[in-house]
C-alpha cells in the first residue's frame, strides 16, 4: 500500500512540475518522524526544498545565459595584491548600482584584474536573479553588424536593452571604425539612466580618441558612461604578472 502511495505521489509531483518534492518527500518524511515534526512542519520542509532547488536552477540558468568567460567571483580575487578597494567592490556587488542604473568603469592596464572584477560583479547580479550578459567590445559590435546586415538591428538592440546588466569587456584594445562606434553607442545610449552597464578599458578617457575616431561620438560616449558612474582605477602593474612571479618564487624556495 505504501509503495503504491509513493508511486502516486511521484506521478502527481511530475504532473505538477515539482520534481524536488517528488524525490525528497520520503526522506523528509522520515526526518519529520524522527524529529517529531507536525504535518505543517513537514509541509513547510517540502515546499522549502522545492523553492530552494528552483532558485538554484534559476540562478544556474541566468549564469549560463550571461555567457561569462569564466566563473570567477569577488571572493576569489586577491585584493591584497591589487590597489582596488575590497570594501567598495563588495558594496557594489550588493546590486544597488543595478537598481539605480549606474555605470561601472574599470580602468587599468592589462593584467590588473579588470575582467575578473567585472565577472565577479556579473555573478553577484545573477545570484540576485538579474538578467546579465557579458561580451567583449569586439563581439558586441560584430553581433550588431551582423544583425544590421540581416535587417534585424532593431530586434538585436531590443534584446540588449531588456537586460538588467551588461558588461562590455576590453574597450580600447582594438581601434574601431566609425560605424562600429555608432553601433556600440546605440547600445549604451539606450541604457543611459535606465539600466546598468559595466565597461572595462585599458585606456584613460583622454586616450579614447585613439580607438574612437569621431571626436563628437567619442565625447558623447564618455559622457553617457561617466554620468553617475563608479569609476574604479585598477592600476598599471599587472596583477597576473605579480601573481605568477610570486608563485614561481614560492616554487623555487
Amino acid at each position: 500500500m505504501a509503495e503504491l502511495q509513493e508511486q502516486a505521489i511521484r506521478q502527481h509531483c511530475k504532473a505538477l512540475r515539482m520534481p524536488t518534492i517528488g524525490t525528497q518527500f520520503s526522506r523528509l518524511a522520515d526526518a519529520a518522524i524522527r524529529e517529531g515534526q507536525s504535518h505543517l512542519g513537514y509541509l513547510e520542509a517540502l515546499l522549502a526544498a522545492e523553492m530552494e532547488e528552483r532558485e538554484s536552477r534559476s540562478i544556474a540558468r541566468l549564469l549560463h545565459e550571461a555567457k561569462l568567460p569564466r566563473m570567477k567571483t569577488l571572493d576569489g580575487f586577491e585584493f591584497d595584491r591589487s590597489g582596488v578597494s575590497a570594501a567598495q567592490l563588495r558594496t557594489l556587488a550588493e546590486g544597488d548600482y543595478v537598481t539605480k542604473a549606474e555605470p561601472i568603469l574599470l580602468v587599468g592596464e592589462a593584467g590588473t584584474g579588470k575582467t575578473h572584477l567585472a565577472t565577479g560583479l556579473c555573478v553577484a547580479a545573477c545570484r540576485q536573479r538579474r538578467r546579465v550578459r557579458f561580451t567583449t567590445a569586439t563581439a558586441l559590435i560584430n553581433e550588431l553588424a551582423e544583425a544590421a546586415h540581416a535587417s534585424q538591428l532593431s530586434r538585436a538592440l531590443g534584446r540588449w536593452e531588456r537586460l538588467d546588466l551588461i558588461c562590455i569587456d576590453e574597450l580600447g584594445y582594438v581601434p574601431l571604425a566609425e560605424t562600429a562606434c555608432e553601433l556600440m553607442f546605440q547600445v549604451i545610449a539606450d541604457r543611459a539612466e535606465k539600466a546598468a552597464v559595466i565597461v572595462t578599458t585599458n585606456l584613460p578617457f583622454s586616450e579614447w580618441s585613439q580607438v574612437i575616431p569621431n571626436p563628437r561620438l567619442c565625447k558623447a560616449l564618455i559622457d553617457r558612461l561617466t554620468d553617475q558612474a563608479h569609476i574604479i582605477p585598477t592600476g598599471a602593474d599587472s596583477y597576473r604578472f605579480r601573481r605568477t612571479s610570486a608563485q614561481r618564487k614560492a616554487a623555487k624556495s
